[in-house]
């Protein structure tokens, strides 16, 4: 098993993601046969209606992370919910999955993203030099 660091979550909602502020969290990768990874997220009370719906409902749901460092591709995971925890001050998220695309597409996907705005030229450039560092929400999943 490997173990990182979460950097940042987001959690698909019909075509948007909304983020998920965290005040820490993990990502295991288990190594087995199945490909499943784990992912622990310490979050603000406010979210747990999110993970909660889909633990009751047993409902599989996509979640899109940066691990390690801030600069990384997000992966896009699909995911079941197995616990949430209410703790004192957060909520502890425990989720379990399997990573839904080995090879990341930010790049063309911010593109596509950009171009669908309406940049061309020079300030297509800018933007996209600007965005490929701020990594802005664009859900990995859709083609």
């Amino acid at each position: 098993m490997k173990t990182f660091k979460l950097i940042s979550m987001q959690l698909a909602d019909g075509d948007s993601l909304v983020d998920i502020e965290m005040k820490d969290g993990l990502i295991i990768n288990k190594e087995d046969d199945k490909g499943t990874w784990l992912v622990e997220a310490f979050t603000d009370h406010k979210y747990i209606p999110y993970f909660q719906d889909a633990l009751d409902k047993e409902k599989e749901i996509i979640v899109q992370v940066v691990i390690t460092k801030r600069e990384n591709d997000p992966a896009a995971f699909l995911t079941k919910v197995s616990s949430v925890k209410q703790l004192k001050t957060h909520a502890s998220i425990l989720l379990s999955g399997k990573l839904t695309k080995p090879k990341s597409e930010y790049p063309e996907k911010l593109l596509e993203y950009l171009l669908g705005k309406g940049y061309t030229g020079e300030q297509l450039l800018a933007e996209f030099k600007e965005k490929i560092i701020q990594r802005p929400k664009i859900l990995q999943m859709k083609k």
